[in-house]
């Protein structure tokens, strides 16, 4: 089993920037680098959608991510990054960290707070 945790999350005003982390831990099918990590979030009432993705051949970013976040990770510390500028209210969240390899692991989620 995969656990994940994320960590990073909080309030913060307009124009404002957060950094998301997500530490994988466990017993990993095959080598972590092998895995797609992906951010995923939630809004009240909404589904959960992909933010940002990042895999051994490149990273993916939906629309509303696309030139204000950028996910990167680090292998050796079985890590995932989401770093988030330019936030809007619409930004507000419960944002999930995600590890695919034939299978989904998902942490419990941060929330991210945007609003003045």
């Amino acid at each position: 089993q995969v656990q994940l945790v994320e960590s990073g999350g909080g309030s913060v005003q307009p124009g404002g920037s957060l950094r998301l982390s997500c530490v994988a831990s466990g017993r990993f099918f095959g080598l972590f680098h092998v895995y797609t990590l992906s951010w995923y979030r939630q809004a009240p009432g909404k589904q959960r959608e992909l933010v940002a993705g990042i895999s051994q051949t490149g990273t993916n970013y939906a629309d509303s991510a696309k030139g204000r976040f950028t996910i990167s990770r680090d292998n050796a510390k079985t890590s995932v990054y989401l770093q988030m500028t330019s936030l809007k209210p619409e930004d507000t969240a419960v944002y999930f960290c995600d590890a695919r390899n034939g299978r989904d692991y998902w942490g419990p989620g941060t929330q991210v707070t945007v609003s003045s």
